[in-house]
């Protein structure tokens, strides 16, 4: 028998994890490198997932990568803050709740321009 224990279970499906492509537009405190890993240990305390790792990079001369390794897979984040703009990759196995980022991010970077797409990977028959 396979060991499922890992996969995210929903409405009667299971799969590998949710995958959450977010884009914040009209946002702040995007050249913050501090600001930014602060949000990230925010979400993965939200969402219930393990940290394992952060690395954030500063570039010159603006914006903003970010990695936060978790047991349950990762969240990137990469910022352009010339144009308001950040580009957020949350996927997530198992019982976290991966949703529970977006009131993060809002507050974080004090926007309400957000939009979410959600892929379910690795979706079993």
């Amino acid at each position: 028998m396979t060991d499922t224990t890992h996969l995210t279970q929903k409405d009667g499906k299971a799969y590998a994890g949710t995958h959450l492509i977010i884009d914040l537009q009209n946002a702040r405190h995007l050249n913050d490198r501090a600001h930014i890993e602060q949000a990230l240990r925010a979400v993965t305390e939200a969402t219930g997932a393990t940290l394992l790792h952060i690395h954030t990079h500063h570039f010159s001369p603006q914006g903003v990568t970010g990695i936060a390794v978790l047991a349950e897979s990762h969240i990137a984040c990469h910022t352009w803050p010339e144009i308001g703009y950040a580009a957020f990759d949350i996927f997530m196995c198992g019982e976290t709740t991966p949703h529970a980022a977006i009131p993060i991010l809002r507050s974080a970077f004090d926007t309400d321009d957000i939009t979410v797409r959600e892929l379910h990977r690795g979706q079993t028959p």
